[in-house]
């Protein structure tokens, strides 16, 4: 039984007097309880009375302390019950009592509803979701322990309870049936709570959510200094995460389409549907409150954010969902982003950044809800995405624990990361069957299928490519092994197309410079991308030469840059270019000796020259990282 506010009777003390609902059974009436009863029927030796359209029975005219005719009220109280089910009362008199309203059905919590199943219940929540269908309108509607989908009837295709919207605290009674391997609600009535109720549940929502939205405490999966000051970071976008779940916002994630970005989103498109389906009834939940998205550029383009804002708008009229919040990985923090954060902000739609490119923090952070970048603690790109995002999926949902334990190293060796901690991430690779030239496989297969999946994010796909909730291992191994053959061949047809076309010649710092025409001397529209080709060709010569090499691929508009033992800082470059030439339209970034840059047609020549005297004017560093170590970018 589920009690209404009370409310005084012929006193303000005494005992409780219960005022059924009309459809409540036998079940809610018990023995010691007063009910407020109506007289149905006068006989010679009492009175039949109701106390609910679906509870009668007899007050023996010994147990009368008055006469009555049909429809006048009374007290009673429950005496006995005959084997047959027939019920006798007493008459009651209190001097003072209080008035309950007794509605029918149990009152429970999303939790509890798969005790309930077939019956009718009381739920009070927040309205977080309103999803017009063809037949019922769909109400998400969240309490302090999980959200439910209930279905309002009205004509096909009508919007039930047109009063009700978003974020408002709700009173709802209805059947509970089962529904696609999840429950819901069939509603009987629905009604908004306001004043003081409304404003009493929500304090409670709110607290109950702030707690569930803690994050899980859980040890880095290797001990690493250089890791510790993210802990923190990524607590607080943890915390976020699940806190934008359990309010009902849809998540939209931005990856960069590559190995590193792979693993970093992967684990936590995982990790957040676990949750989902953790909090959520609803089976079909987490299809509509997550979308995992490839981004080719290690930025977010207009393009790509137009698009996310159009189906977002379009999501929020049609599904009557919230506007998400966006979740960049392996990307985003550059000055290249902030035109398309300034787009989201339009909307208030939030953003949050989990990379490890060189960042433009005073660019892109007043625009940002959480940032978490390596840089920014004096770190550098060999803490690369993927390791923080599978320690950041371990909070959210740390059962996955054993599934992402292959992950990082396979993250560190896509983006060629020498780090110290790589020796631990491959030992730790090797315990799940996994040695370095297998890792590197995986990340050659992940790379090999984005590109060609352009922008799908792959599903099953891919989650077998890189052993995460795949089912078998077999098809696992004999699918990384048929993508990276395949990625190798392409690879090499690039070299030999692109090695008679090379141009060489050595700088005043005595560093090897090797530049090709990307767009004229390889093969277009096919793999591996210009990124790429240019990463292999400077592989290569970086193991001929022995020597500091830089190379240098370029197209029309644009150009991509590796450096191995020279000390250079293409951020910087790029800003002083943009400076020196405000009509060659130049921009760009990276990581400080990879990166690419863009600039206008008819400047290339002029950016390029003035790039190439740049980096003869850099210092030779013997001890640099190695930029064989660096990530290629697109």
């Amino acid at each position: 039984m589920t009690a209404s506010d009370s409310e005084p009777g012929d006193g303000e003390s005494g005992p409780t007097v219960y005022d059924l609902d009309p459809r409540c059974d036998r079940e809610a009436v018990e023995a010691g309880a007063l009910y407020h009863a109506t007289v149905n029927g006068v006989v010679e030796y009492g009175v039949f009375v109701d106390i609910s359209d679906q509870v009668s029975g007899l007050v023996h005219e010994s147990n009368l302390l008055g006469t009555y005719e049909v429809g006048d009220k009374l007290i009673v109280e429950l005496d006995d019950e005959r084997a047959n089910g027939d019920l006798s009362f007493l008459e009651r008199a209190p001097e003072t009592y209080t008035t309950e309203a007794i509605e029918y059905g149990a009152g429970t919590t999303v939790a509890d509803l798969s005790e309930h199943v077939g019956s009718t219940v009381h739920l009070e929540g927040a309205v977080v979701g309103i999803n017009q269908t063809g037949g019922p309108t769909i109400f998400q509607v969240r309490d302090e322990t999980g959200v439910v989908p209930c279905a309002a009837f009205e004509d096909a295709g009508v919007r039930a309870y047109p009063e009700i919207e978003l974020d408002d605290i709700v009173r709802l009674s209805g059947h509970v049936e089962e529904r696609n391997d999840g429950l819901q609600i069939e509603v009987e009535s629905l009604d908004r709570l306001e004043g003081s109720t409304a404003e009493q549940f929500r304090e409670r929502l709110g607290a109950a959510l702030e707690e569930a939205a803690q994050p899980h405490e859980v040890e880095p999966l290797v001990e690493w200094g250089a890791f510790e000051p993210l802990y923190e970071d990524l607590q607080e976008v943890a915390h976020l995460l699940r806190k934008t779940i359990l309010e009902g916002r849809p998540i939209r994630m931005r990856h960069h389409a590559d190995g590193d970005g792979i693993c970093a989103s992967v684990p936590l498109q995982l990790a957040l549907e676990r949750f989902v389906e953790e909090v959520y009834e609803d089976s079909d939940a987490a299809r509509h409150m997550l979308k995992r998205l490839p981004s080719k550029a290690p930025f977010y383009e207009l393009e790509d954010v137009t698009r996310d804002l159009n189906f977002a708008l379009e999501d929020r009229s049609r599904n009557g969902q919230k506007l998400p919040l966006v979740l960049m990985l392996d990307n985003g923090s550059t000055e290249e982003d902030v035109p398309a954060y300034e787009n989201l902000a339009h909307y208030d739609i939030p953003v949050v950044v989990v990379d490890h490119h060189h960042p433009d923090p005073e660019a892109v952070e007043p625009l940002l809800e959480a940032h978490v970048n390596p840089y920014l603690h004096g770190e550098d790109y060999r803490i690369t995405t993927g390791m923080l995002s599978v320690e950041l999926a371990r909070m959210i949902a740390p059962d996955l624990t054993e599934e992402l334990r292959h992950v990082p190293a396979v993250a560190g060796l896509s983006d060629r990361s020498e780090a110290g901690a790589m020796t631990d991430y491959l030992e730790l690779a090797g315990e799940e069957g996994y040695d370095r030239e297998q890792l590197r496989e995986i990340g050659e297969a992940l790379d090999y299928a984005t590109n060609y999946l352009r922008y799908d994010d792959g599903g099953p796909l891919i989650t077998d490519v890189l052993n995460v909730d795949c089912d078998d291992r077999d098809r696992h191994e004999e699918l990384v092994s048929f993508l990276a053959d395949r990625s190798e061949r392409d690879v090499q047809k690039q070299l030999e197309y692109a090695s008679d076309h090379l141009e060489h010649e050595r700088l005043d710092n005595d560093a090897h410079l090797y530049q090709i025409d990307v767009e004229n001397h390889v093969r277009r529209f096919s793999y591996p991308a210009p990124g790429k080709t240019t990463g292999a060709i400077h592989d290569r010569k970086v193991e001929e030469t022995g020597e500091p090499v830089i190379t240098i691929g370029y197209g029309p508009d644009f150009a991509v840059l590796r450096s191995d033992g020279v000390r250079l800082d293409i951020p910087e470059m790029v800003e002083e270019l943009r400076e020196a030439f405000p009509g060659a339209g130049v921009s760009g970034g990276g990581h400080l000796v990879v990166g690419s840059i863009k600039f206008v047609r008819g400047k290339r020549e002029t950016v390029l020259d003035a790039l190439v005297e740049k980096m003869a004017d850099a210092e030779l560093d013997a001890d640099l990282q190695s930029s064989v170590s660096l990530p290629h970018e697109e």
